[in-house]
């Protein structure tokens, strides 16, 4: 899906961002003189939604209590009981209970400027005022909501982002959790009336009588008084509560995440025909699992996917430099009409200066790429030892190479290599986004670069014969190319990607190749510094913290395999709005690489898929063991 707009608008990015901030359309504070706000004491308009969505989880966790615990309640206002109806208590206690509920769950959106949610958090205030002063009579609670109710509607202009990409997946997953969490509340709900419960039941018999009042049925344990009605009105305002939801889940309009169609591709192509050498990533944009935003002109584009709420674009803009800025600016307006969490990994440094220039956005150097330029490198001489003893142990073990364009390869050996390459991953899941193109052997492809080792005659072939690992390169303008995966036989001899990366080395010159990229390295610097005779205790601290973390995401030691091929050090920067979003974004890189998965069950995964593992879906990255097995580009 492309977002293509015409026509410049006069002003920066900060600016226009700044002027929709003071005075959004539709707020009536937002029209307001600064002095007379002052004088009134209302809160900033743009800080509207932040304080409204905590305070309407506070709210929420109140009706919560109000619902659930019977003392719950102010002593003075008991009074006010003998003049409201008998059953106004029981319905009362369910109805504040699922308010409260819908509030917590509304919280986030409500941060996150949603109009949706703010249109349901318009609805439900009221309902809990009205459930907090006849059940517990609560003024003060009443008027708290009411006067939240009044700040929603006085700054309404605030809530105006449209909703996130989602799929009916999201009714099943709300059925599980919201199921779980109705039944240890109604468990808590069964168990605070110890005093007016008929006898001792078990847990077993509680359980059971969640269980029925989920679905508007009595169970097995008895109340004394009004308790009874109290509980069942609760328990089921849970399980409707649930059902409703999932409901509503199910049958709202879908909304996909952001793909490439098939002329953005030819767009993002001709791009990289004229612009492509200038960022060895920019190959990787042709994901097509990202979406994609043009510049009016259509000369540049920022490709990005969204992942928790967070617009995540990797690498430099493609196209003109000249014209990054327009498309920096249609990413920023997408990411504010969704009001996503924009940021930036691993852009050069060239383009970090033109992200924060055109946004205002902060920028953090996040590791280096290693880079080897093709005609400086060789073999002899002391540095190159351990590689050089290497490849001839491995040569002499009889392996041999080849490498080729991907369009100079069969159709029965590029399935063979995607099948290898496919069952050669080593972890259940696949990783890859900004270093990761996701697909070997594609047509449009053909300049993509294949190397792979082989071992004629060998005693004990495996199922794809005498193959034994792959390294796929993706071009780099026309006289680049970037490293894009590694895989290799886990029973081929140890030193198979190092064989590998030598001879795409060597035969770089006669493919017309003359720079290399190769791996990431996060943190490189400072693994690289701390190790240093002088370093101080903060770098050396910092530094073994990293060779500590290096244990599960392979740090240290992608530094020190990359290091191998002497190459020259390019840094690589994250772009974020401000520190307090940074771990929000690095959960949600983690999630676009692979290293965090928050899925279905794998058979769930399988019938929502018809059928396809999850094998058959784009991602490359594997997960490696030691240096040498590596077979991931970042970590």
């Amino acid at each position: 899906m492309s977002v293509t707009l015409d026509g410049d608008k006069s002003g920066s990015v900060p600016d226009r961002m700044n002027r929709s901030s003071s005075a959004p359309t539709g707020s009536l504070t937002g029209r307001l003189p600064d002095r007379a706000r002052r004088l009134f004491g209302g809160p900033r308009p743009d800080s509207v939604p932040a304080l409204v969505g905590t305070a309407c989880a506070f709210i929420g966790l109140i009706d919560i209590a109000a619902g659930v615990f019977p003392r719950f309640r102010h002593s003075r206002m008991h009074t006010l009981a003998e003049v409201l109806p008998g059953a106004l208590g029981p319905f009362a206690a369910a109805l504040a209970l699922s308010a409260g509920v819908l509030l917590l769950l509304l919280a986030h959106g409500l941060k996150r400027r949603k109009r949706r949610a703010w249109r349901a958090a318009v609805i439900l205030l009221p309902a809990g005022a009205v459930a907090q002063f006849g059940y517990r009579h609560s003024v003060l609670g009443a008027v708290f909501s009411l006067t939240l109710l009044a700040l929603l509607v006085w700054h309404r202009g605030e809530f105006a982002a449209l909703p996130d990409p989602r799929s009916r997946w999201r009714a099943l997953a709300n059925f599980v959790l919201m199921g779980a969490g109705s039944i240890g509340l109604g468990l808590v709900i069964v168990s605070v009336h110890p005093r007016r419960t008929v006898g001792n039941p078990s847990l077993t018999d509680r359980l059971e009588h969640v269980l029925y009042g989920l679905f508007g049925l009595e169970g097995p344990v008895e109340y004394s008084g009004s308790v009874d009605w109290t509980v069942g009105y609760s328990l089921g305002a849970l399980g409707l509560l649930t059902a409703l939801t999932t409901i509503y889940l199910a049958f709202r309009p879908e909304h996909p995440a952001a793909r490439l169609t098939e002329e953005d591709e030819r767009r993002l192509r001709a791009l990289l025909d004229r612009h492509g050498a200038r960022d060895s990533l920019g190959h990787f944009a042709l994901r097509r699992d990202k979406g994609v935003v043009f510049s009016p002109s259509g000369k540049a584009a920022v490709c990005y996917r969204v992942v928790s709420g967070v617009m995540l674009a990797s690498g430099d803009p493609i196209g003109d430099v000249e014209a990054w800025p327009g498309a920096i600016e249609r990413f920023m307006d997408e990411a504010k009409s969704h009001s996503w969490t924009p940021a930036v990994m691993g852009c050069s440094e060239t383009g970090g200066e033109v992200w924060t220039r055109e946004t205002g956005l902060d920028a953090l150097e996040l590791g280096d790429e290693a880079v080897v330029d093709v005609p400086d490198f060789s073999l002899h001489g002391r540095a190159m030892r351990n590689v050089r003893q290497m490849v001839k142990r491995i040569e002499r073990a009889g392996y041999e190479t080849r490498v080729r364009r991907v369009r100079d390869l069969s159709d029965g050996e590029l399935e063979r290599v995607r099948r290898a390459a496919d069952d050669w991953r080593g972890t259940d899941t696949e990783r890859g986004f900004s270093m990761a193109l996701g697909r070997i052997g594609d047509p449009a492809d053909g300049d993509s670069v294949i190397a792979t080792a082989h071992k004629p005659g060998d005693e004990t072939p495996g199922p794809y014969g005498d193959l034994k690992a792959v390294l796929h390169f993706v071009p780099w303008g026309t006289d680049g190319m970037s490293l894009d995966l590694m895989r290799r036989d886990r029973s081929a001899d140890p030193g198979m990607n190092e064989l590998l990366i030598v001879a795409a080395l060597h035969a770089a010159p006669h493919l017309g190749v003359v720079r290399v990229s190769l791996n990431f390295a996060m943190f490189r610097s400072a693994l690289a510094r701390g190790e240093r005779l002088g370093a101080g205790p903060v770098l050396r601290c910092w530094r073994g913290l990293l060779v500590f973390l290096s244990r599960w995401f392979q740090i240290e030691s992608l530094y020190k395999f990359n290091a191998k091929f002497q190459p020259r050090w390019e840094p690589r920067y994250v772009i974020f709005r401000s520190t307090g979003d940074l771990p929000r974004i690095g959960f949600a890189a983690m999630q676009a690489e692979g290293f965090v998965t928050l899925a279905l069950p794998r058979p769930l995964r399988r019938l929502g898929s018809g059928g396809r593992d999850h094998r058959d879906r784009p991602g490359s990255h594997p997960n490696a063991r030691t240096p040498s097995d590596h077979e991931i580009r970042t970590a």
